[in-house]
């Protein structure tokens, strides 16, 4: 018999979840959330309880009993640093998601709802490749500041199992490769991967690396120490201007990469220049990679949903192309990442690690 696995992946607007037998899709589903309906919860954590139901529903509309899995495995959030792999769920994890101890984001209800599901149920409750991966070497780490280190916050999950594929599709092994993984999403994260591991990439999450549809981007610091010191903002204001409200928002007041080309199109030259700025950035930061690998990089690939995109594609990889072959691999793909790795684990060719001992 198969085995049965549930992979969950809770988004800020929306809980993403998605039936497998083995690594074969059964049915996946998305369940919207709106901003008022959200509104009434406090924290983060506190909208684990919401969320379940509604993928109970959900299933139980597919005719799906949510007691029937052998594993259910939801997307990692805001942890301390630790390697990739496959974590089992344990109460030191739950605890950092609960109290938000690293950050509040809602990718921490991954486990939490995971965790609730599998409970009594003899189902196994795992996450894999959080965003929190630190693979990044203490050279990569270092800054001009005392006390200011960078920190690796990225696409940990896609980006793995992207350079995954893209090896398997080579035959060879990933660990073999130097890799260079554009993610582009509503955040960019660009890493540098070194024989199986990513030795440095720019904190998405804090709007560090290029600027995206919603990340200003690593900007001018003293400009930035200006405009916190002029008094006209709070830390709140602050934090969504890097990111949320920083890029194409700031710069356009759109998110969406499509309506840009559009305008550019149409003969909206501000939309022109924006656009382009961007993949000039993500350009220039795949470019800082390749010099963190010594040039010596077999592929530039590029993912997330705006690697649908093939004007952005394009613009990019005409000025990057002379590092290495670029591979668009359009896609998030991390519900299947998750329930290949959950899988990994049931046929025993992964073994899980602790949370609470790494």
């Amino acid at each position: 018999m198969p085995f049965k696995i549930l992979a969950i992946n809770p988004g800020s607007t929306s809980t993403k979840v998605a039936v497998y037998e083995d690594t074969d899709l059964v049915t996946e589903i998305k369940v919207d959330h709106t901003t008022q309906e959200l509104s009434r919860f406090d924290t983060v954590a506190d909208q684990m309880n919401y969320r379940k139901q509604l993928i109970v529903d959900a299933l139980s509309q597919k005719g799906i009993r949510p007691d029937g899995f052998d594993a259910v495995i939801g997307r990692g959030g805001l942890l301390k640093p630790i390697p990739s792999g496959v974590y089992e769920i344990d109460g030191p994890m739950l605890d950092d998601l609960r109290s938000a101890r690293y950050g509040a984001h809602a990718s921490n209800l991954g486990a939490l709802i995971a965790e609730s599901l599998a409970g009594g149920n003899a189902a196994r409750a795992f996450i894999a490749d959080p965003v929190v991966v630190d693979e990044m070497e203490d050279i990569a780490k270092l800054t001009g500041l005392a006390g200011i280190k960078r920190r690796s916050v990225f696409h940990a999950l896609n980006q793995k199992a992207i350079a995954r594929g893209y090896a398997a599709r080579q035959g060879v092994p990933y660990e073999s490769l130097n890799l260079i993984v554009a993610h582009l999403g509503g955040g960019i994260s660009v890493g540098a991967h070194r024989r199986g591991r990513v030795v440095d990439v720019n904190n998405a999450l804090d709007g560090d690396g290029p600027f995206s549809p919603e990340r200003a981007g690593r900007i001018p610091a003293a400009s930035l120490a200006r405009m916190i010191a002029s008094g006209h903002y709070t830390w709140d204001d602050i934090s969504k201007k890097l990111a949320g409200k920083g890029g194409l928002v700031a710069l356009l007041g759109t998110n969406d990469v499509r309506e840009a080309i559009d305008r550019a199109e149409a003969g909206d030259k501000a939309a022109s220049l924006a656009l382009n700025a961007m993949c000039y950035n993500i350009a220039k930061e795949i470019g800082a990679m390749a010099a963190v690998l010594c040039g010596e990089v077999d592929a530039v690939i590029l993912t997330g949903g705006i690697a649908r995109n093939a004007e952005v594609c394009q613009k990019v990889g005409d000025r990057c192309r002379f590092i290495a072959p670029v591979v668009p691999m359009p896609g998030e793909n991390e519900l299947e990442a998750l329930a290949a790795n959950a899988f990994g684990v049931l046929s025993g060719a992964l073994q899980p690690m602790r949370y609470g001992e790494s």
